[in-house]
This record gives structure tokens, C-alpha cells and sequence, in this order.
């Protein structure tokens, strides 16, 4: 896939001509169109592209995306391990070592056509089929980053010195499902985000414009807080994402401890899933990084060959039920999954039982 073209989609923007790749974020500072992915675990890559246009996703071509079969997905945690998990966080929770801990699974299944793996195909199935506010795309295979996201979450925007994080936590099929322990969670993830931009900001200026609305998106609901802040004089892009990053809706409250917890739970990297992916122009001051959540990517390094990857999770309070929050995490994977294996309409958990039948 190496003789496709260097390009990024974001938000009917298509960016291609690609000038410039490098992981100091200083760069994001300087001058340009930048495309940007930051791993969960800390990996930056920054394009530079010299040609940003309007061009509305294109309609998807039969037959240009060859993706997984639909029982060949598995999970780095199966159910057992996961339920396993939510209850060693809960201990965790008691003990008084943590608040809150996001709990999350990599799924991946392999590409029966690599050649025609082409994550701008994916694109333009999951705007089709899962319209998204932050959905985005990173298309650059010689520096090993194919990206399609479909993304809710807003990680960071910026207009000047005005900066903006969404933060979701809560989630269930309508409204209704939503229960207090959603509510709190939402609350203790704001608290966490006023404090980490308040690291950046001109003090006295971040502030909590939106708390806990509900969100209706594809298949399921969502509680969305809006935090913003006036960024300090003398701090950039660097200062930025040394203070927020990982974003804290997918690490947990206080930070230091989720992500130990993580590192001690998590049996496969994150990557892209639950990083930041998004652009900056640097010309103009603006900028909108998504969290990447709801997002496919490709590993064309994997063992036995290349891989569709996909994220999935949920954060673990004391008020969780470990059966809940599996759920919870095949309700955010059933329709996207599918999509990418072709299955026009999936089930209540997508097109199979993704809980351990045939998809593992």
C-alpha cells in the first residue's frame, strides 16, 4: 500500500501534497496544514500538507474496501478477563487507590485483501453508516499510520488562544439508560480535564460551559461536558499536550493511577485508540484533535500478517457491574465492526455474538 498518496480528511476538508512528517510538536507552532496522530502511549506523528480544499467525503465504491470477515475478530481480552478486570479496579476503587479507571480491549481481525485495504475506502463507509462530529482520516503508509476514525469526542480545538475540550463519559442505547453512576462518572472526568488544562491556561479562566448533556449519536447516547480556558502567554503546542495528554475521559481520575492500573490490566497496546487524531493550522490558529475513540486502524506489521484494529471500552467507577461495562464495550463496537466486515445490519451486538461466539 506503499504507492498510495500521503492524504488526511477532516471535516469535508481533504488535505493532500504531503510536504513535511515529524513528531516535535513545536512544528504545530510554526506555519501550515498539519495532520495529527499522538498513540495512547505517547507516538507522534505530524504531516504537513501543502493543499487543504473542501471535498465532501466521496460515496462508497462497491468493492474498494476489503475487510475482515466478520468471524474472524478477537479480542486482547476476552469476556472472563475483562469482568476480571472491572472487578480488580473496583478493588482498586476500595482501597482508595483510584476514583475512576478506563478498562479497554483491542480488537483485530485479519485483512483477507491487504491490497485493498485502503483506509479512505473505510471513510467513506463509516460516514455512510456512522456519521461522526470528529471523524477524521490519516492515510500514511510509509510512516506506518492508516487511520479511519469516526470519532464523537472532542480531545482539544483551539481558535487563538481559546481552547476547548469535550469530554464524554456515559453511555447507553437511549436516554433512559443512563444512570447515576454515568452522571458521577461524567463529573469526576470534567473535574480531571479543568485541572489539566488549568496547567496551560491563564489562571482563573477555564471554565465549565456544559455539564452532562445528552448526545444522540448511531446506535447509542452519550453525556458530553464542555471545558474551556484562554491558553497562557509563552505556552504552544508542547505545553498543551504535555499537560492533557492521554486525554482524561480514557485514562481516569486521578490520571497517575488510571494509567498505572492500565499498564497493569491491558494486555496489548492502545495505538491510535484513545489517542489524539485530528489537524492544526498553524497559519490561522485553529485547530480540532478528537479523541480516537471509534477508530480503525491499520497494522501492517502484525505477526501472520496485516491487521484491522479497532478499540473498544468503558470507565470503571464503584457503581459498575462488570457485566454492565462488557456490555457497554460490545454496544460501542457492534455497528462500527460491522460495517468494516461488510454486514449491513447488525444485531442488538452486531453481527455476531461479539461476546465470544463466533467473533472472539
Amino acid at each position: 500500500m506503499h504507492d498510495l498518496p500521503p492524504l488526511a480528511r477532516f471535516g469535508g476538508l481533504l488535505a493532500t501534497d504531503l510536504r513535511d512528517v515529524t513528531g516535535d510538536p513545536s512544528a504545530l507552532d510554526s506555519s501550515g496544514f498539519w495532520a495529527v496522530t499522538a498513540d495512547f502511549e505517547g507516538r507522534l506523528v505530524c504531516a504537513r500538507f501543502g493543499d487543504v480544499r473542501p471535498d465532501p467525503v466521496p460515496a462508497p465504491v462497491p468493492g474498494a474496501w476489503s475487510g475482515p470477515a466478520a468471524d474472524r475478530w478477537s479480542s486482547s481480552l476476552d469476556r472472563a478477563a475483562y469482568v476480571a478486570g472491572v472487578r480488580r479496579i473496583r478493588a482498586y476503587i476500595e482501597a482508595g487507590e483510584v476514583y475512576q479507571a478506563n478498562l479497554c480491549r483491542v480488537m483485530s481481525a485479519p485483512l483477507p485483501d491487504p491490497a485493498r485495504a485502503d483506509v479512505d475506502a473505510l471513510t467513506a463507509l463509516l460516514a455512510r453508516g456512522n456519521p461522526a462530529p470528529y471523524a477524521g482520516t490519516i492515510r500514511l503508509p510509509a510512516h506506518g499510520v492508516e487511520i479511519a476514525s469516526a470519532s464523537p469526542e472532542l480531545y482539544l480545538s483551539r481558535h487563538g488562544r481559546r481552547i476547548e475540550s469535550g469530554p464524554i463519559k456515559g453511555t447507553g442505547r437511549t436516554a433512559a439508560d443512563l444512570l447515576p453512576k454515568d452522571h458521577a462518572e461524567n463529573v469526576m472526568i470534567v473535574d480531571l480535564v479543568r485541572n489539566d488544562l488549568g496547567r496551560v491556561c491563564s489562571t482563573g479562566s477555564v471554565t465549565v460551559p456544559e455539564l452532562c448533556a445528552v448526545e444522540e449519536h448511531p446506535g447509542l447516547v452519550h453525556l458530553v461536558s464542555t471545558v474551556s480556558g484562554e491558553l497562557a502567554e509563552g505556552a504552544g503546542w508542547p505545553e498543551l499536550l504535555a499537560a492533557t495528554f492521554p486525554p482524561g475521559s480514557v485514562t481516569g481520575a486521578p490520571k497517575s493511577s488510571a494509567l498505572r492500573i492500565i499498564d497493569e490490566l491491558e494486555t496489548a497496546p492502545r495505538g491510535p485508540y484513545c489517542g489524539g487524531i485530528g489537524w492544526v493550522d498553524a497559519d490561522r490558529g485553529t485547530a480540532a484533535l478528537a479523541v480516537g475513540i471509534r477508530t480503525f486502524w491499520i497494522d501492517r506489521t502484525a505477526p501472520g500478517g496485516p491487521r484491522l484494529c479497532f478499540g473498544t471500552g468503558a470507565g470503571i467507577t464503584w457503581g459498575s457491574d462488570p457485566e454492565r461495562e462488557w456490555a457497554e464495550t460490545e454496544l460501542k463496537a457492534a455497528r462500527l465492526v460491522a460495517l468494516a466486515s461488510g454486514v449491513r445490519e447488525p444485531g442488538p451486538l452486531g453481527a455476531r455474538d461479539l461476546s465470544g461466539g463466533t467473533v472472539r
